[in-house]
């Protein structure tokens, strides 16, 4: 196999029960740079994947390119006063730079989101590296529009966002989903794959009005609550039926979001102890949304039933 260009968006621990360790687990991404041609993509504001292009062995002639949020360098692709441009595939790369789209396309498109833009910082530079247009790649991202489950806007209602961000399983891209609002009801728990949850915890206990866990690794979740952040306002809903987790989960979350608040599911764990995918799951997240939008419209009541056990504070 010799890849024209490859790419390592990040490194996180993830799947450390499959790898057994996180060096396995980076040594087994690092093997997308092996024998590549032209380029060779890596995170500027991640050092563990330009370590990797450093180690890897490739091609002569082959390019280690960065891509990042910041104001690019030479043989870079970045951003400059909301606009994407590319300081990488041009031959005046070191006083010049090619425009692919702006910040407002993205918005458009539903990629405005910090991570999100990242991602596309590295696709252009990927479609660049095979000899892609500029204006191909703005047109490209002028005609997508983000899949489901992705940071998807299910409901806003009485000033609340219902988010779902099921595809978010695992902490690197729960990171980036809550980091996305400034106060929020998260919905969190599934499978966490051998990951230590508390770093995620730890960095987000702040802007958590509550948090709602779900799924078989709740009590790692729970502990890391008790170390990290007692105070947060916690549920845990106990239900070996699928069909009555997100209805529990939607009727925990509408006790207690404010106007302001975002309600995100965003699991940071995979999602087969309870579900189908993560598919399932969100869909499962947005249909109990829906019904309890039209309940609450309707003027009717729902079940009192709900396995939900607040424990802690909630915040001032």
């Amino acid at each position: 196999l010799a890849p024209l260009a490859s790419v390592c968006l990040n490194l996180a621990d993830d799947h450390l029960d499959w790898h057994g360790s996180a060096q396995a687990y980076r040594d087994a991404k690092a093997k997308v740079y092996a024998n590549v041609r032209v380029a060779c993509v890596y995170n500027l504001a991640d050092d563990a994947t330009r370590a990797m292009v450093e180690d890897a062995e490739v091609q002569e002639g082959a390019r280690a390119i960065g891509f990042g949020l910041g104001v690019p360098g030479p043989s870079d692709v970045g951003m400059v006063d909301g606009i994407l441009v590319d300081r990488a595939f041009l031959d005046e790369r070191h006083h010049s730079a090619l425009e692919l789209a702006t910040l407002d396309d993205l918005r458009a498109s539903g990629l405005g989101a910090p991570h999100s833009v990242a991602n596309v910082l590295a696709a252009a530079a990927l479609s660049r590296a095979a000899g892609v247009a500029p204006a191909a790649i703005r047109d490209a991202i002028r005609g997508f529009h983000v899949d489901h489950h992705r940071t998807e806007l299910v409901l806003e209602s009485d000033g609340v966002l219902w988010i779902d961000d099921s595809k978010a399983t695992n902490a690197h891209a729960a990171d980036a989903a809550l980091r996305a609002f400034e106060s929020v009801v998260w919905v969190a728990g599934g499978l966490l794959k051998g990951v230590d949850p508390d770093p995620l915890v730890e960095r987000h206990a702040k802007r958590l009005r509550a948090v709602i866990l779900i799924g078989a690794d709740r009590s790692a979740l729970r502990q890391a609550f008790e170390r990290h952040a007692p105070g947060v306002l916690l549920f845990e809903v106990d239900e070996s039926e699928t069909d009555r987790v997100m209805p529990a989960v939607v009727r925990a979350a509408a006790s207690v979001a404010q106007p302001g608040d975002a309600v995100l599911l965003a699991p940071s764990a995979a999602s087969m102890d309870q579900f189908t995918d993560y598919a399932d799951r969100g869909r499962r997240f947005a249909a109990a949304v829906l019904d309890q939008a039209r309940n609450d419209q309707a003027g009717g009541a729902t079940d009192d039933d709900s396995p939900a056990s607040p424990s802690g504070s909630p915040p001032a």
